[in-house]
């Protein structure tokens, strides 16, 4: 029996998703961008895939670019804005404390080109502070970065309270949105941000597949240079049954948000009730009220994550010490580290990740080999 609790490292594919994919693969083999029969039937499934995504977040098609995942979407929104204005006065961006890597690791390569980057701490619950991000804002910043739910706690940002603030100072706003959307519901508008970063992987599509939104009117540079897909902003030949997958992932997801949003959400509480009442000497980390519902980090005081982690998959149980992108590295989480935790905390902490197929069973077999685990982890390091 193995039980998979790491749905913010990656979803399984959507039955549809697959079903979508397969047919494309079968039948739709033509160009998106030919004129004739074959390459107009591509055209179409990606117009079909385009419109489903957009609907998962309150937009226009049109203003979606298709892109190789979030990471790429991210680097879009911020080299293309570096790019685009390199005489302007704007020289700055201001982002969080706990940013993804594709956003954080982008900024930190734009400062070799004369890019300034401005990053706004974070309080002890994970939330950025709305007065923190107000005073970092001033007329030589081109754009905010700010995530709407955080990768490794959960937590859920108060973005629509930025972008007003930075719309105040001409400023515009980059959402990572990568493990919100699909997650709750996520509307480009009512956030009044600029520019939006998804990926398919996350609620049930493809790997390789994302998008970003750019709001009308906002201008940047594209990344790569060749054809003219994507209204000029991403050339390349499109990956039709990819995004073909991200659509059908896209349409279940948001036919399915509030009765999963419920549900994962039931069934991660009893996880984590279970595993604070069980289990002495733990905490959870990040903000427990205002944050995805399917996410919980939680440090297991005197045992290390990583031993946690590699036990619990000998019992065929998956969870993840933080970012899959950071696994294999020995430095400890920025995000976790960001929080003002203490290095014996940060290091014994462990995320589960709750998504679709997560039943009833799967809780009561963690709950029920965890107390064990922990135990053995907390001999081995010499706290009994």
């Amino acid at each position: 029996m193995h039980i998979y609790l790491d749905y913010n490292a990656t979803t399984p594919l959507e039955g549809d998703a697959l079903a979508a994919m397969t047919a494309a693969l079968a039948g739709q083999f033509g160009n998106a961008s030919s004129v004739h029969y074959f390459g107009q039937q591509a055209k179409a499934l990606l117009d079909e895939a385009r419109t489903h995504v957009a609907a998962l977040i309150g937009a226009s098609p049109a203003d979606l670019v298709l892109t190789a995942g979030g990471t790429e979407a991210d680097n879009l929104a911020l080299r293309g804005l570096a790019e685009h204005g390199p005489a302007s006065p704007r020289h700055r961006f201001v982002i969080s404390a706990i940013e993804h890597e594709a956003v954080t690791n982008t900024a930190r390569a734009l400062g070799a080109r004369g890019w300034q980057t401005t990053v706004v701490p974070v309080e002890a619950s994970g939330l950025v502070p709305v007065d923190a991000m107000a005073a970092a804002l001033d007329d030589s910043v081109t754009a905010v970065a700010i995530m709407l739910a955080n990768n490794e706690i959960g937590t859920i940002q108060p973005v629509a309270e930025v972008a007003a603030l930075a719309r105040e100072r001409g400023a515009l706003v980059l959402c990572d949105a990568v493990q919100a959307v699909g997650k709750i519901p996520v509307d480009v508008q009512a956030l009044g941000v600029d520019l939006l970063a998804l990926s398919a992987h996350k609620f049930g599509g493809p790997k390789g597949v994302g998008a970003l939104w750019i709001r009308k009117g906002t201008r940047l540079k594209s990344l790569l240079t060749g054809g003219r897909q994507e209204r000029g902003r991403r050339a390349g030949t499109e990956n039709v049954p990819g995004v073909v997958g991200m659509g059908a992932a896209a349409r279940v997801a948001g036919a399915q948000l509030e009765r999963r949003l419920g549900a994962i959400g039931a069934l991660r509480d009893r996880l984590e009730r279970g595993i604070l009442d069980g289990i002495a000497g733990t905490s959870v980390n990040g903000d427990r009220d205002r944050r995805v519902p399917n996410t919980t980090n939680i440090s297991f005081e005197g045992a290390e994550g990583e031993s946690l982690v590699m036990a619990l998959d000998l019992e065929g149980i998956a969870v993840s010490t933080g970012a899959a992108c950071s696994s294999g590295t020995l430095e400890p989480s920025h995000v976790l580290r960001a929080l003002g935790l203490p290095p014996s905390r940060v290091q014994s902490a462990i995320r589960f990740s709750l998504g679709a197929a997560t039943a009833g069973g799967d809780i009561d077999r963690v709950l029920a080999v965890l107390p064990g685990i922990v135990a053995r982890a907390r001999a081995l390091g010499g706290r009994r």
